[in-house]
């Protein structure tokens, strides 16, 4: 019966990791980011009802039957 060759394995699992590594880099790389994000993301507070208002919330497990 013949065996399973095994020699190559970790030269193609190191090749795989090489290759998608590079396929990332290059992915990411055609990306523009925003240098400082919190100049972009400034937007004025809004008021919502239900912040200003006391609300009690109920669990269904506390109800009366």
């Amino acid at each position: 019966m013949p065996q399973l060759d095994t020699s190559t394995w970790l030269t193609m699992i190191l090749s795989m990791f090489l290759t998608l590594f590079i396929i990332f880099q290059l992915k990411i790389s055609k990306h523009n980011f925003y240098y400082n994000p919190e100049l972009t993301t400034k937007t004025p507070k809004q008021s919502n009802p239900w912040e200003t208002t006391w609300t009690k919330i109920y669990l269904p497990l506390s109800l009366p039957l």
